[in-house]
């Protein structure tokens, strides 16, 4: 055990298999355990660096295995593919983790607080209970088109649907199932508010997230996932490393000395980039109120690009501001100062 420099972990639901390597990078022993026992091992073990792949769970693990004094590195799957040798199973990919951990230009994954994925988890109901209300708005439309009646598009139909009932003549057994999905559009909405007021309540606590509620255009919802995303935003470099982890800056595909830019990469996290693109457009649509050179940059962009291409611009540039106001603890204000004219 005291030669044991560096640990990989394959993780898994039940069971998880270890490949412990030394300080030269020689494989030290193998084993494989469950749950408790894979703490009880690592809590007998001296310090040292424990690699697994950011998994369900990882983080969890990691906040158990840093009160044991061990450094704990997460990385993302992706980063471990290319080093899995030959044959898969689960001591090679454990052995591929401590191979991917050994690269000086390894990127890792920072652990998460339990209050991060907390905030993480009320946001994924959030955006389910948001799809299922769509859905029953659709079915509404649906059904009501079957029958020769066309309503405009989203929630105002749930406001017409009475007047709708009451002037057209419709089986009984459809209104009947109308009404029924009209009362689980109010039920889902209301658990939509009641949601949003808990995620209100919970950033009034949150020091960061209520700086990120004085950028222009960045309501509640976005702060508050902001918050549980980036935490402390020290794991990333920069704050176009933090813009290019949502996919907001464009895929490169440069050979030869000749760059070549093309559209936004659309990785990381797409519920987030699509919020950050969403207070963008809300920021674009009162431009024409707003006054500062954040404003003045925009009003430039929108007469020589198209709404779509300053919609994505502005998203990267509230992703920079927000990470700079996240990581060196400042206001709005003085991010502005730094901001092109």
């Amino acid at each position: 055990m005291e030669d044991v420099t560096l640990i990989g972990i394959d993780f898994g639901k039940h069971t998880s298999h270890l490949h412990a390597q030394d300080r030269a990078g020689h494989a030290v022993w193998r084993k494989k355990c469950n749950r408790s026992q894979l703490m009880i091992l690592l809590a007998n073990t001296p310090p040292c660096t424990v690699v697994t792949e950011a998994c369900a769970g990882a983080h969890q693990m990691a906040r158990d295995l840093i009160r044991f004094n061990h450094t704990v590195k997460l990385i993302s799957p992706q980063f471990v593919r290319p080093f899995v040798k030959t044959n898969k199973n689960d001591f090679i990919d454990a052995e591929a983790i401590c191979e991917a951990a050994s690269r000086p230009s390894m990127r890792f994954v920072t652990p998460k607080t339990e209050a991060q994925q907390c905030l993480g988890a009320w946001h994924r109901v959030r955006e389910s209970l948001v799809c299922d209300r769509v859905q029953v708005t659709n079915q509404i439309h649906a059904f009501l088109m079957e029958f020769g009646i066309s309503l405009p598009k989203g929630a105002a139909v749930i406001k017409r649907l009475p007047s709708v009932l009451a002037e057209q003549r419709l089986p009984a057994r459809l209104v009947i199932l109308l009404e029924r999905l009209r009362d689980q559009y109010r039920a889902l909405d209301a658990q939509i508010a009641e949601i949003e007021r808990d995620l209100a309540a919970q950033l009034r606590e949150d020091e960061s997230g209520r700086r990120l509620l004085s950028v222009p255009g960045i309501g509640p919802v976005t702060a508050s996932l902001l918050a549980a995303e980036m935490g402390d935003g020290k794991q990333y470099g920069c704050a176009r490393d933090f813009a290019a982890s949502l996919g907001l800056v464009p895929r490169q595909y440069s050979t030869g000395g000749r760059a070549h830019l093309m559209g936004i990469s659309k990785r990381g996290d797409k519920n987030l980039r699509r919020l950050l693109v969403q207070c963008a457009r809300v920021y674009m649509q009162n431009v024409a109120r707003q006054t500062g050179r954040l404003a003045d940059w925009v009003r430039d962009l929108l007469q020589r690009r198209h709404s779509n291409v300053v919609a994505c611009a502005v998203a990267n540039k509230f992703a920079r501001i927000v990470w700079a106001m996240t990581a060196r603890r400042v206001d709005f204000e003085r991010i502005g100062e730094a901001l092109p004219a």
